[in-house]
C-alpha cells in the first residue's frame, strides 16, 4: 500500500475530497516525523510502537578494501507490532 492508496482509502470511507484526505495522511505523517525527530516514541495503540534506538560509534571495515573505520553514532528506527496486530497477522 503506498501513501495513494491511503489517501484513496481515506476519501471513500469518511466522504471527504481528494484534497482533504491528502492533508489529512500528511498531517498524520509530519506529526509522527517531528515527534520522532524530537527523539520520542510514537505508539498507535492496536497498531503498534516506533522507538528511536541509539547507537554508539564503533569500528568497522570497508568490505571492497578492508579498510578498517569508524562507524559514526546515530539513532535507528525500529517498530514493534502491537499484540493486536500480531494476532491478527498469524491467528
Amino acid at each position: 500500500m503506498t501513501k495513494a492508496d491511503l489517501i484513496d482509502t481515506v476519501c471513500e470511507e469518511n466522504g471527504f475530497s481528494k484534497r482533504e484526505s491528502a492533508k489529512i495522511v500528511e498531517n498524520m505523517f509530519d506529526i509522527i516525523k517531528e515527534t520522532l525527530e524530537n527523539g520520542e516514541n510514537v505508539k498507535l495503540s492496536g497498531f503498534g510502537s516506533f522507538n528511536i534506538q541509539h547507537k554508539r560509534a564503533r569500528r568497522g571495515r570497508n568490505p571492497q578494501t578492508g579498510e578498517s573505520m569508524t562507524i559514526s553514532a546515530r539513532r535507528i528506527l525500529s517498530f514493534k507490532a502491537s499484540n493486536v496486530l500480531r494476532e491478527k497477522l498469524n491467528p
